[in-house]
């Protein structure tokens, strides 16, 4: 299926962009970190996270690698399986599977191979920062708008105009 080539292309290009960030940029340790600053509100800079969205269990000590590297696996398992039973017709759907499926497993890769996510790609305001993030997390959130756009768009069973009509016009063709 095409939309098996979505995730390989995000997957390849998540791992290059860490790799070359990675080599870039050293770590950045609390307080002073090499940035190349691209705007005035947005910079690259290299950071770990040993924790799943937004830092949340960042801290926790170790415990949550593989807590979250499970997550992670079965998350794409599920997502992949879904992908392949979805019709070929369903192409919002589809695309919304796949970019959460090439971002599910860029991150997994991180995190079974490293113990934390590579992201490096930071906005910010003034000192405010907002929370890194890498072309996987970026994929994961299309994803998610794809997917939600499909609930909006798509006709809802049983509540369809169109389903209705025909279900009234074969009553009325029995009487």
């Amino acid at each position: 299926m095409i939309y098996f080539l979505i995730p390989i292309v995000i997957v390849v290009s998540d791992q290059a962009s860490k790799y070359y960030m990675s080599n870039l940029l050293s770590l950045c340790s609390w307080g002073n970190c090499p940035t190349i600053e691209i705007l005035p509100v947005f910079k690259l800079v290299v950071l770990h996270n040993y924790g799943a969205a937004f830092s949340f269990l960042d801290d926790a000590g170790g415990w949550q690698r593989w807590f979250l590297v499970s997550i992670s696996f079965g998350v794409s398992v599920f997502v992949a399986s879904w992908l392949y039973k979805v019709r070929r017709a369903e192409m919002i759907l589809s695309f919304g599977l796949a970019f959460i499926l090439g971002g599910a497993i860029g991150n997994l890769i991180d995190r079974v191979n490293q113990g934390y996510v590579v992201d490096f790609l930071l906005f910010h305001w003034n000192t405010n920062n907002f929370p890194a993030f890498n072309i996987a997390d970026s994929a994961i959130f299309i994803g998610a708008c794809f997917l939600i756009l499909d609930a909006l768009i798509k006709p809802k069973e049983g509540n369809d105009s169109s389903n209705e009509r025909v279900a009234d016009e074969k009553a009325a063709g029995k009487r």
